[in-house]
Parts: C-alpha cells; structure tokens; sequence
C-alpha cells in the first residue's frame, strides 16, 4: 500500500502535509497497516528531517510556475511543465500509490495530470477562501475535497467537499509544559504583543513598529519576528529610537522563530499583529485575539479573502495594508489590550475557528479510499 503526499514548496504547503502525515502513521499502526509506504512528490523536499521522521520517502518532479502576469519565464515555465507531466507519468507509473493527497500549488500539477490519466484516487485539500488554480482544476475530478474556510465550498463541486479547517503538527498544538515568561524573559505582569511577519518578515509590518516602538515599550512588552533578512535592520532602527529609554529591554527581536520559541511566545502573548497566510489557523489554535494585515495584490487576493473570512468568525480585526499607519494600529492594539472582554469572545472564537481536529478528519479520509481501493 502506497500514500502519494504532493504540494507547492512553501511551509503553507508543507507543514500541513506534516500533520497529516502524524495522524496517518499513528492510524496505519492502529489499524495493523504498518506495511505502508509514504512518498512526498515535489519540486523541493523542503524539510528533510521531518520526512525523515515521519518515515516519508522523497521523490523529486519537475515543474514550472504559470504566473498571472506576464513574464518571459512563463514561456520556459511551459516546458519546464510539459517534462514535468511526462516524467511524473514514469515516476507514477513506476509507484503506482493507492492514493494521492494534494496541497495544491504548481508542484503538485504535474503529479495530478499524472494520477487523472491512471485514474488515481486523490484527495485535495485547500487552505485559501478562494482555491489556486491547481486545487480549482483537482477539484474537478477529486473524490474529496477537504476546506479551510466555508467561503471555498461555492469553487468545488457540490457534495464533495467537508470543512475540516487547516491541518496543524502535534508540535505547534502541544503545550510547551515550560513557564513561557520565565523561558523568553518576559515580566508576567506586563501584557505581551507578538509580531508575526512570516518567515520572511514584512516590511510594512516593520516600518510601523519601527515607528511605535517607543509608545509600546510605555505599557507593553513585544515579541517582533523581523524576519531574518530584516532583522539587523530593525534592531539597528529600533535600538536607536529607544537608546536610553528605560524600558528598552521590553522589546525582542527575532528573526526567525523555531517552533518552541513560537509556541512559548503564544502562552505568553495578549494579543499578535500576523500577516493572514497559513499563521490564521495556528493564531486560532492557540486562541490570541488578532489584528490581521494582509498582504496588498497578493496573488488572488488570496490574504485579504482569508482576513476577513477570519474577522467574520469573530477571531480578528483587519487593516488592509492601504489604510495601515502607525496611529490606526496602535489605536486597533490599545482598543484589544484594554478591552478584557472583547478578548475573551475573541479567544473563544478564535478556538471555533481552528478546528484543531483537521489532520485527524483528512486522514481519515486517506485511509477509508485506501481501504477501498485494496478491496
């Protein structure tokens, strides 16, 4: 028996695939189904370690990225995708798995061009309130469809789809069972505000706390992931606006943020700022109300969908990147740090949202085609 995982190559691709990963092996031991192998088919294997210790064997395809906007290297990105599909025909041919999760994201087209043509069970699952063009085309033809949101439900066929939420690693959910202010040097009896721009750090996001930097150290402390190829910036800038201020050593700095340190810094927090990508459905699994900026011409305007689908489920307020300012997010920031309340709905609104049983329910799901498929 064959698992075929396939997705883009970023973390909001990735990761999720991880937690199901978890699930399914703890459900294949259960179940006596020990013999099952795992691959992951994609451009990159993105995490080596963790396939390592999920027991999932990597297998490399070729595939090129259709932009929308013109660019001369949509014209490459053609055949770099044509000799994609015809190496992924070999390389699924040559496997043949029981069943193919997909991602969605340009590395997995290849591999469901492949799995359509062998009549390949798949099952996809999309993050977004509005899917990418891969999971719009798979879901054409997937036997599943697990969503996200409820807003994404209207792009698949009726009767295929289950709103299951994000699949999220036992890591991020797990209690960290350490006293998180002790561990990152915090005070307890000073709120928290965590700062989250993605991996890579968001400027815009910088430049306003670069900004507020010397109003907030006044009542709060703050936890500011810069992203690493910001973050000697920002602590250049930062230091120098609170130079002598004496409650400088209220505001840290990081790059990048390992899992312990993110989980330690959410039982910390009061309230987190986050761009509106994947971190939506951890910053709900841990119940932090937030004030979500999404990122301006995303492609699809897939960020700004997610913020507010999130903010009508009660777990968030929106400033769109257009209307952000130093004044209207410290206003948005204060109005949350002193409103106990507010933050109390929001926190249980936010746990509602999470759905923190997501990669349980998908596998599930992988299992019982698996099971029909060996009958």
């Amino acid at each position: 028996m064959k698992i075929l995982f396939t997705g883009g190559g970023s973390g909001g691709h990735f990761y999720p695939i991880i937690a199901v990963a978890e699930k399914l092996n703890k459900m294949l031991d259960r179940e006596k189904m020990a013999s099952a192998e795992l691959y992951y088919m994609s451009t990159e294997p993105y995490n080596e370690r963790l396939l390592y210790d999920n027991k999932i064997k990597f297998k490399r395809v070729t595939a090129g990225k259709m932009r929308a906007y013109f660019s001369i290297q949509n014209f490459f990105d053609i055949w770099k995708t044509s000799w994609g599909i015809f190496k992924a025909l070999f390389q699924l041919f040559a496997l043949y798995p029981d069943v193919i999760f997909g991602k969605g994201g340009f590395p997995s087209f290849p591999v469901l061009f492949a799995a359509r043509l062998f009549r390949i069970p798949v099952i996809i699952h999309e993050s977004d309130s509005v899917p990418g063009r891969v999971n719009a085309w798979a879901g054409k033809f997937a036997q599943k469809i697990a969503i996200s949101y409820a807003e994404a439900a209207q792009f698949f066929p009726e009767g295929r789809t289950a709103l299951t939420g994000n699949p999220i690693r036992e890591e991020v959910l797990r209690p960290s069972g350490k006293e998180a202010f002790k561990e990152l040097g915090l005070d307890p009896n000073i709120p928290v505000l965590l700062v989250l721009g993605g991996s890579q750090g968001a400027r815009a996001i910088n430049n306003q706390m670069e900004t507020l930097a010397p109003r907030l150290v006044e009542k709060y402390q703050i936890i500011h992931q810069a992203g690493e190829v910001n973050m000697a910036e920002v602590q250049t800038t930062v230091n120098g606006l609170l130079g002598g201020n004496p409650n400088a050593s209220r505001y840290h700095i990081y790059g990048y943020m390992g899992s312990e340190t993110m989980k330690l810094s959410a039982e910390a927090t009061t309230v987190v700022v986050s761009r509106a990508g994947s971190a939506i459905f951890e910053i709900a699994a841990w119940g932090i109300p937030a004030i979500l900026i999404p990122i301006a011409n995303h492609v699809g305007d897939h960020q700004r969908k997610n913020a507010f689908a999130y903010a009508r489920s009660g777990g968030a307020v929106v400033i769109e990147e257009a209307n952000l300012g130093p004044n209207i997010l410290l206003s948005e920031i204060e109005n949350l740090m002193q409103d106990e309340n507010k933050r109390a709905v929001m926190k249980e609104s936010a746990k509602v949202f999470a759905r923190t049983d997501a990669a349980e329910k998908i596998a599930e799901q992988i299992i019982a085609v698996l099971l029909r498929h060996q009958i």
